[in-house]
């Protein structure tokens, strides 16, 4: 993607989208927390399904450490991986308990120590929680940025540092939101559906004949 298409496709995007939301369900840092780290490998409709159940009875730390692992498990088991994460979910209640005082921290270092918190993870908690200025690339990130040409990369931390340097301070904030509801319900893995792309005349993998179209019409 050339430097100048980045304005007006971000831009494009925002005007779609003013103000972009994660589509996890959360009404604290904890539960926002606790849902990313079960959504790996998830969709997040499948992971909402599970937590409206499970953060009735646990939305705190406390909650859940005395919920316990087999407790998390029962509420959880339609998740892929559902054990584990179970496990890590109970012993990340109990580091933030001991060590945070039963708070969130705010700190990439100190999230990234948690159980089953990767960088990933702690980019989306900087990001929605604390407004902190990350790119949290998941999978469809990683493919828009790649498709597109806005910020190729071989892994998803090369894809990050490259958006950290392309993407305009003004878009930044809410970036990743844009990137990801993009990616899930436009620029498809299997298919993209280039026909609606708002963005398409900035792609670098936009098909030739929708490029003439677009041309053709204005």
């Amino acid at each position: 993607m050339k430097t100048s298409s980045i304005e007006p496709f971000f831009a494009t995007l925002e005007a779609a989208n003013p103000h972009p939301v994660t589509e996890l369900e959360y009404t604290n840092a904890f539960e926002l927390l606790a849902a990313v780290l079960l959504s790996a490998q998830a969709t997040d409709v499948g992971v909402n399904k599970a937590t409206r159940k499970l953060f009735a009875v646990a939305h705190t730390p406390q909650k859940m450490l005395e919920l316990g692992v087999e407790g998390v498990s029962q509420y959880i088991k339609t998740i892929g991986l559902y054990r584990n994460k179970a496990k890590n979910l109970v012993e990340t209640s109990r580091i933030l308990i001991e060590q945070h005082g039963g708070k969130v921290p705010r700190s990439r270092e100190a999230l990234e120590a948690l159980p089953g918190v990767g960088r990933k993870t702690a980019n989306v908690v900087l990001n929605v929680v604390f407004g902190e200025e990350t790119m949290a690339v998941d999978t469809h990130i990683f493919r828009v940025s790649n498709r597109t040409g806005l910020a190729p990369g071989k892994n998803p931390l090369e894809v990050e540092m490259g958006l950290l340097k392309r993407v305009p301070p003004k878009y930044m904030k809410h970036a990743h939101h844009w990137l990801i509801l993009h990616g899930r319900y436009v620029c498809q893995a299997r298919r993209p559906l280039c026909e609606q792309c708002k963005v398409l005349r900035y792609c670098d993998s936009a098909p030739p004949e929708l490029l003439k179209n677009l041309s053709a019409a204005q």
